[in-house]
C-alpha cells in the first residue's frame, strides 16, 4: 500500500508542522486530522427496478474496496410508490488505511477527470470542520468502466475532520492536497 503510506507520511511530515505553525497549536492532539470519510448513493430508482441497487452497491464496493450497507426506507410516501422498508440506498464509512487511500485517489486522479474542472467550491463546509461534495456520475473513478455501467448514479462524500473551525477544516485539506477554487 504505497498510496497509504504516501498520505500518511504527507500528513506527519508536512501537514502537521504547516498546520502548527499556522494556529499556534501547543499539543500535538489539538491538530486537526481526518476522522472518517462517508461515501453515500441514494438510489430512488431502485422502487421500480431492484436490479438499480444491486448495480451500485457492486460498484461502490469496487469504489470504496469496502462493502457498503443498504438503507432502507423509514416511512411510506405514495406519491413516489414507496413503502417503509424498500431498499433506496447504499453507502460505505471508510477509515484508517482505506480513508486515506480514498482521499489520495479522490483528490490526485478522480476530480481531475471532471470536465472543466476548476478546483472543488470552499462554500461546503458544515460550520464544523466537515466538507460534503457530490459527483454526478460514477465514471470519474478508474475502477468503473464506462461498458458496465447502465444507468448514471451521483455520489455524495462526506469528509468529516476534528477541526473545530471550518478555517482550520480547509487548511487541512488543503495541505493533504484537495484542490479547492482558486479566488480571482
Amino acid at each position: 500500500m504505497p498510496v497509504t503510506k504516501d498520505l500518511k507520511n504527507r500528513y506527519k511530515e508536512d501537514v502537521i508542522p504547516a498546520l502548527k505553525e499556522k494556529f499556534g497549536y501547543k499539543n500535538i492532539h489539538e491538530i486537526p486530522k481526518l476522522e472518517k470519510i462517508v461515501i453515500n448513493m441514494g438510489v430512488g430508482e431502485a422502487v421500480q427496478n431492484i436490479k438499480i441497487l444491486d448495480s451500485a452497491v457492486s460498484e461502490l464496493t469496487r469504489i470504496a474496496g469496502q462493502k457498503p450497507i443498504v438503507h432502507k426506507a423509514k416511512k411510506s410516501i405514495a406519491i413516489y410508490k414507496l413503502r417503509k422498508g424498500m431498499p433506496i440506498g447504499t453507502s460505505v464509512t471508510l477509515r484508517s488505511d482505506r480513508m486515506y487511500d480514498f482521499m489520495q485517489k479522490l483528490c490526485c486522479i478522480v476530480l481531475p477527470r471532471i470536465r472543466d474542472f476548476r478546483g472543488v467550491s470552499d462554500k461546503s463546509f458544515d460550520g464544523r470542520g466537515n466538507y460534503s461534495l457530490g459527483l454526478k456520475e460514477q465514471m470519474l473513478f478508474p475502477e468503473i468502466k464506462y461498458d458496465d455501467v447502465e444507468i448514471v448514479k451521483g455520489m455524495d462524500i462526506t469528509i468529516v475532520t476534528t477541526a473545530k473551525t471550518d478555517e482550520e477544516a480547509r487548511t487541512l485539506l488543503e495541505e493533504m492536497g484537495m484542490p479547492f477554487r482558486k479566488k480571482q
